[in-house]
């Protein structure tokens, strides 16, 4: 169930930012109580006017349409990974920034977002310095990866569905799973892998995976 915390008038200040307060945020995060918890500082501390939660993939797409200033991801949903979120946000004709939110703090994850199209990255054990910093550089337009630069030069040279594909390839997903996620058929995915795998030029899923994390795409 999606449901919205707006601000009151006691925000702490941070309106005085010019890049603050974001107008609408969307949580999408499966865990309620993390959710809720983040949406109930974001507004107390004055960095968003409103906050809408949704707990899938499908949630979220259903307030897409509202104009939106920033989405805040969980990449590990339940059943699904977030990050099939990302290419239907930026196709979109006014496009949304999207920072990864995760309870994972690898490099492997801070990549994998990324490659994915996400304009940030947050761990969820960042705290209220670290939230702050993170809507003020949105807030800028600006990129936030925290310790290291998002080097666009090492974006991969795949179209955004085959960096889909690869994005669950990487979590371990067969291809039923993919097909399923990303709502392709068995015969697209195949032909999705087959390219690249060309591209890479690597035999098996294995040395995909890989050779992509050594180039910085996962």
């Amino acid at each position: 169930m999606n449901h919205s915390l707006t601000r009151g008038s006691g925000g702490a200040g941070a309106g005085a930012d010019r890049a603050l307060p974001l107008g609408r945020v969307l949580i999408v995060d499966d865990h309620p109580l993390f959710a809720q918890g983040l949406a109930g500082l974001m507004t107390q501390a004055g960095l968003a006017d409103s906050v809408v939660l949704a707990g899938t993939v499908g949630q979220a797409l259903e307030v897409l349409a509202d104009d939106l200033d920033l989405v805040l991801l969980d990449v590990s949903l339940q059943g699904e990974t977030g990050l099939v979120l990302l290419p239907r946000l930026s196709a979109r004709a006014r496009p949304v920034p999207v920072v990864v939110i995760s309870s994972s703090e690898d490099e492997s994850t801070v990549r994998a977002a990324c490659a994915a199209g996400a304009q940030g990255f947050l761990p969820k054990s960042a705290g209220r310095t670290a939230l702050i910093s993170m809507c003020r550089a949105i807030g800028r337009g600006d990129d936030y990866f925290p310790g290291r630069g998002r080097s666009r030069a090492q974006a991969p040279a795949l179209t955004p569905r085959q960096m889909d594909v690869l994005v669950l390839l990487a979590q371990g997903f067969p291809n039923k799973r993919i097909c399923q996620s990303l709502r392709l058929t068995e015969h697209t995915v195949k032909t999705h892998l087959k390219a690249i795998f060309a591209h890479l030029g690597v035999h098996n899923r294995t040395e995909c995976v890989s050779q992509a994390r050594l180039l910085g795409w996962l």
